[in-house]
């Protein structure tokens, strides 16, 4: 019987699932890496090689290996201070895998817990911070000459099964947001929103939902404890990584536009759920009996609670360009081939049919990195709508090197 070696973490480092960006600095080139989870607040800027030098830090390589691919890349030797010195640096910042990490994990996730409710990350920052001021700037994405149509939705006075909003910041992105939430606005609203959306520093359970409340700039929106009870009875797993929720956006910025859209004509209550699987991991027969074990579940919990519900799906498409792994920015056509290509990819979205969709994204390896996978598919298999439709289609740029994200807006009824 063998037992697998533990290798000592100051040797064989670990990386956390960070995220990083090219950025420039007069002709000089650095990555900067921060982490999405929010268990640490710091960032850290690198030059190229020493950026060269973490992307090794997988825990199988030692500081000795790293040292002689840093040799046979570059030409020098690493001196071993300096890579003892990033190392520790990397460990203070709760970069790396390990007891220091473990220990703000456990205390994150305890805070969070004993907390009353889960705070707004991102007023502030992403939009307005001042409740009249917030109104305001939603109003402004509903009236912008990028907002949506005047004239009354073709589905005006039918109740509403679903929509899919962006992720992207609200000071960009606003005015698509609208698109959607017009639809809301116009239809027969349900008292209850399952609100979906990307975990982008990921999940070991694939979901995670919460029971806090939500605090925003307009007030509290209610979490619906009793769906949410039944949830934790019948899926109790789901509830394990429920701290995630205290710093991802994707349900944050949905919010306010339920606040200002439906808070007005009656109460409403929210299920928040993250979630983070590929297409691909469906292939994996684990995988895919967990999506389906929680899905199936929270269906029956929606079911049996007898309420109109309605799934709002926080979602970005494609993610392009340097940040994101491309080894180079991308251009107009290429751009344009991807837009081709997520119109294509959300065709089986709007005829309803999730098993396409997800063959769509593994038949082209997710190239293009469809960060809404998730929410989207989960929305699919959730709701039961007659035809789903493409509002409005963009794009934001995230740095100086043209990274592209795409993204839509979607009604379902």
């Amino acid at each position: 019987m063998t037992t697998s070696e533990v290798k000592d973490p100051k040797l064989y480092p670990i990386l956390r699932n960070l995220q990083f960006s090219p950025i420039k600095q007069g002709e000089d080139q650095f990555m900067v890496l921060w982490d999405p989870s929010g268990l640490s607040k710091e960032k850290l800027v690198l030059p190229l090689n020493y950026f060269f030098i973490v992307q090794h830090f997988d825990g199988e390589h030692s500081l000795l290996e790293i040292g002689a691919i840093y040799l046979k890349r570059f030409g020098e030797f690493l001196v071993p201070s300096k890579v003892e010195q990033l190392v520790e640096d990397l460990d203070q910042k709760l970069f790396l895998e390990g007891a220091r990490t473990d220990s703000a994990r456990l205390r994150l996730r305890d805070e969070y817990r004993q907390a009353s409710l889960r705070k707004a990350a991102f007023a502030g920052r992403s939009y307005e911070a001042d409740g009249a001021k917030l109104k305001k700037q939603i109003d402004g994405f509903f009236t912008s000459g990028e907002g949506p149509d005047f004239k009354p939705s073709e589905n005006q006075g039918k109740p509403i099964k679903g929509l899919v909003a962006p992720t992207y910041d609200l000071k960009q992105a606003g005015p698509v947001y609208a698109w959607a939430y017009k639809e809301l606005q116009e239809a027969i609203q349900p008292d209850v929103y399952v609100v979906i959306g990307t975990a982008y520093a990921g999940l070991d359970n694939l979901f995670a939902v919460t029971d806090k409340d939500f605090e925003t700039p307009l007030g509290l929106v209610r979490t619906d404890q009793p769906i949410v009870s039944q949830l934790k009875e019948c899926l109790p797993t789901a509830f394990e990584e429920d701290v995630c929720h205290q710093a991802e956006h994707a349900i944050e910025f949905q919010l306010p536009f339920l606040q200002q859209i439906v808070e007005a004509k009656k109460p409403f209550t929210i299920v928040p759920i993250l979630t983070s699987f590929s297409a691909a991991s469906l292939r994996d027969a684990t995988v895919r009996q967990s999506v389906d074990q929680f899905l199936t579940g929270l269906r029956t919990v929606l079911s049996k609670a007898g309420r109109k519900y309605c799934v709002v799906a926080g979602a970005e498409l494609a993610h392009l360009g340097m940040r994101y792994g491309d080894k180079a920015p991308p251009t107009d056509f290429s751009f344009h081939r991807a837009m081709q290509h997520d119109l294509e990819m959300l065709k089986p979205v709007e005829e309803l049919k999730p098993e396409e969709f997800a063959a769509y994204i593994q038949k082209e390896n997710d190239q293009r990195r469809i960060s809404g996978f998730s929410p989207i598919y989960s929305l699919l298999q959730l709701i039961q709508a007659e035809k789903g439709q493409v509002l409005r289609y963009d794009r934001g740029i995230t740095d100086q090197y043209n990274s592209t994200v795409t993204y839509a807006s979607m009604a379902f009824f």
